[in-house]
């Protein structure tokens, strides 16, 4: 029987929540968009609000930021690792460590696999944690603090780092701050573990945009922000040589005849760079714009609603047949059907009852 591709759901927990849970990939007839489900495995970890989830899929590991305000005495949320059991996919615990800020919302795992670099959203910080060869964690080797304000008067009031995202050659890190309207340029030393302001030392959005997730196109020439406050994506041109990005385009997440309150979540891009997908929670929809593979500019296609609320992240399954979306407030996930041929969404309808996701990741079976 052929290992099956798990699903990893991370939540915030509560009294229906205890931590991440795990699901079998069910694909009986691609063709047939109806027979993909996702099939309930149970609870894979117990572990506190693991809001964002990373995989290391060579050495079967998964890292979680655990969303907390106070984790251990201190003022700090924390990272957590795991291993995977090659059997049964659950999962145990390597080690914890402070995230070094409150509120970790994000991470992701550098090219070498040797650190993790974290958003703290709520003290507005990112840091970074070495990675041994067993997956344990090891105390930060940097702490950086982002300072100031922009014009949101609820959301925009101090820094709030939301993802750390990686250029393809390991070298510039970028944080996008909401509260700051900038998207932070680092240098990165993979080595050290050490991150040093770059010049350029941001990319600036337009005041009130609450720049959110950021996405690199998978031949590097472009990337994409997505911008939580106003709905809408900024496409950049990268320089890779000079780790500097070039303002392209801004346009809306959401359909011209929508004037209901949104905010936008996840961004994501097909592995073949030719199509971009958004997540928006108010208008409840995943869309999808079709990316020139020239000038790297969007072009609005369709949007798929999600058949619940407040759709938050969603993955990408790494052979890029199917779209997972988790509605945080309905307390499901629906999984979708990737056309090949044009990159739209085909839901299959059938839902997986997960309490409160907030962050879908694939593991394929090892290579």
């Amino acid at each position: 029987m052929p290992v099956p591709t798990l699903v990893y759901v991370g939540t915030y927990t509560n009294e229906k929540s205890k931590g991440i849970y795990l699901f079998r990939l069910q694909t009986d007839n691609l063709e047939v968009s109806q027979n993909i489900t996702l099939v309930p495995l149970g609870l894979a970890v117990e572990t506190p609000s693991p809001s964002f989830l990373e995989l290391d899929l060579k050495r079967r590991l998964l890292f979680a930021v655990n969303e907390l305000s106070e984790f251990e005495g201190q003022r700090t949320g924390a990272v957590s690792a795991f291993s995977i059991d090659p059997a049964k996919g659950t999962l145990t615990l390597l080690n914890q460590r402070p995230s070094m800020g409150t509120g970790p919302c994000h991470l992701v795992l550098d090219k070498e696999g040797r650190h993790l670099l974290v958003a703290n959203y709520g003290g507005g910080s990112v840091s970074v944690l070495p990675v041994a060869a067993n997956g344990q964690l090891g105390a930060a080797t940097e702490v950086i603090q982002h300072a100031g304000s922009s014009v949101h008067p609820d959301r925009q009031r101090g820094p709030h780092a939301h993802c750390v995202t990686l250029d393809s050659a390991n070298r510039f890190a970028f944080v996008c701050d909401l509260g700051l309207d900038k998207v932070l340029v680092y240098r990165f030393d993979p080595q050290r573990g050490k991150l040093t302001p770059h010049d350029p030392a941001f990319a600036q959005l337009k005041p009130g945009s609450g720049p959110r997730h950021m996405v690199f196109r998978p031949d590097g020439r472009f990337a994409y922000v997505v911008n939580e406050l106003t709905s809408t994506v900024t496409a950049f041109r990268y320089d890779a040589e000079a780790g500097a990005l070039h303002e392209l385009q801004t346009v809306s997440t959401l359909p011209e005849y929508f004037d209901g309150a949104n905010t936008t979540a996840e961004i994501d891009i097909h592995p073949t760079g030719k199509w971009l997908y958004v997540s928006n929670r108010g208008h409840n929809s995943v869309v999808l714009f079709n990316v020139d593979p020239e000038k790297g500019t969007l072009t609005y296609v369709e949007e798929q609603g999600t058949g619940g609320f407040k759709p938050r992240h969603f993955g990408i399954e790494p052979s890029a047949e199917h779209l997972a979306i988790a509605n945080q407030d309905s307390d499901t996930v629906l999984v979708a059907r990737i056309d090949s041929g044009n990159g739209r969404l085909k839901p299959s309808g059938v839902f997986a009852n997960a309490p409160t996701p907030v962050c879908v990741k694939f593991l394929p079976p090892p290579e």
